[in-house]
């Protein structure tokens, strides 16, 4: 059977949790990825590339819902515009986007935005890009994933002294919970903006750093550094949140004991 629906970044940690749902729910699926993998059960992999456009087009061929969980730091824009017209030319009927909260109220109007918090504008852009292009959609926004702010926590556990942007929240949501969410997406009708996805609290990043710290049995001096910039602001104001969905059930903490052996 031909693979009716594409999942971009489907080896990522968000991409292979809506791929492993989607299989659950039997439906054959595609999977672009920059690397080259063997087929699996009911899942056919297609090497490309957004960033280059190679490959994009023989992996939308037949395809009619795209899920579009691919993207890094920088170049979600770029991405999300040789996708859109690879998809256009495929006539897809459905294209499923996971964006961020806040990517409408963190604005990137200097170096030192760009510098530190570039990701909204530029997940913004690939929002206006999508919406743009004729292809019925479903946009969902969610705050950042556990899994992310671990990785930011490890690396900054690194350093003899720690820098944290003071009064900067955030609102971490379990990667697998969105999965869910995205999956029932892409085997809806398209939907448009959808509403918000926040995880259960809100934390100080040196709450986040502090807890990563104690979970991993390390002490280490964290410095508040008051961040420039209209962006930083923002952050400060609460830009990035969306405390009225708070749909997540997975804390931090429990995160972290789950992650990390006691």
């Amino acid at each position: 059977m031909t693979p009716s629906i594409l999942v971009t970044g489907g080896t990522g940690t968000l991409g292979r949790l809506v791929v492993a749902r989607l299989r659950l729910a039997e439906r054959e699926v595609r999977v672009l990825s920059r690397s080259d993998h063997e087929p699996a059960d009911g899942v056919e992999y297609v090497t490309g590339d957004l960033a280059t456009g190679r490959g994009v087009d023989a992996a939308l061929s037949g395809i009619g819902t795209v899920v579009h969980c691919a993207g890094e730091q920088k170049g979600d824009d770029q991405k999300a515009k040789v996708l859109m017209a690879a998809a256009s030319g495929a006539e897809a009927k459905h294209l499923v986007f996971i964006s961020v909260v806040g990517a409408d109220r963190v604005p990137i109007k200097s170096k030192a935005d760009r510098a530190m918090f570039g990701y909204y504008g530029f997940k913004l852009e690939a929002e206006r890009l999508i919406e743009e292009s004729g292809i019925p959609y479903t946009v969902l926004r969610a705050t950042q994933f556990h899994e992310w702010l671990l990785t930011m926590a490890s690396q900054m556990g690194r350093l003899p002294v720690i820098p944290a942007p003071s009064g900067v929240r955030f609102q971490p949501i379990a990667a697998d919970e969105v999965a869910t969410r995205m999956t029932e997406l892409a085997l809806s009708p398209p939907a448009g903006r959808v509403e918000d996805m926040g995880g259960p609290r809100t934390y100080e990043l040196k709450e986040i750093v502090r807890r990563y710290l104690r979970a991993r049995g390390r002490h280490r001096l964290i410095l508040p550094v008051r961040m420039p910039g209209r962006a930083a602001r923002a952050m400060r104001e609460g830009a990035n949140l969306a405390p009225e969905h708070s749909v997540g059930q997975l804390t931090w903490e429990n995160f972290l004991d789950e992650r990390i052996a006691s």
